[in-house]
């Protein structure tokens, strides 16, 4: 499998963490500028930003938990040549619910949607997991 193929998921989950981390500050200098937010009610990381705000921090800090084994099988996939076909499509699945599940938390933060969106991703990822361990382990 060409290496590119490999690491475009990645990188558009890169891409997913970094415009939430842009829209965040974005929104968050906007806040303190206009005086909604004091430094003081933030500076320990208090909730005390505008609803809107904590939304967007939210859904880029939920790229930060899950994704990071993401990243990490990946990576490991590369090193040991265990990225195949079944693995970018797992990928590009677990990606793309990803994607959603930020879009769903942006939006109408829909709970049962946004939660089994993440339950859908994270069996994915998972299952990617299982895969690669199996194939490590049996020598496959």
């Amino acid at each position: 499998m060409p290496i590119q193929a490999v690491l475009l998921p990645l990188f558009v989950e890169v891409a997913l963490t970094f415009v939430l981390l842009f829209w965040m500050a974005r929104l968050n200098v906007a806040a303190v500028g206009s005086g909604t937010v004091r430094p003081q009610d933030i500076a320990l990381r208090e909730p005390n930003w505008p609803a809107r705000n904590r939304q967007i921090q939210n859904a880029y800090h939920n790229q930060l938990e899950l994704p990071t084994l993401f990243y990490v099988l990946t990576v490991l996939s590369i090193v040991l040549r265990h990225a195949d076909l079944i693995f970018v499509l797992l990928a590009w699945v677990f990606v793309a619910l990803r994607c959603l599940q930020a879009f769903v938390r942006v939006t109408d933060n829909d709970v049962p949607r946004r939660g089994a969106l993440f339950l859908a991703g994270a069996v994915v990822l998972a299952v990617m997991w299982a895969i690669f361990a199996v194939r490590i382990l049996l020598g496959i």
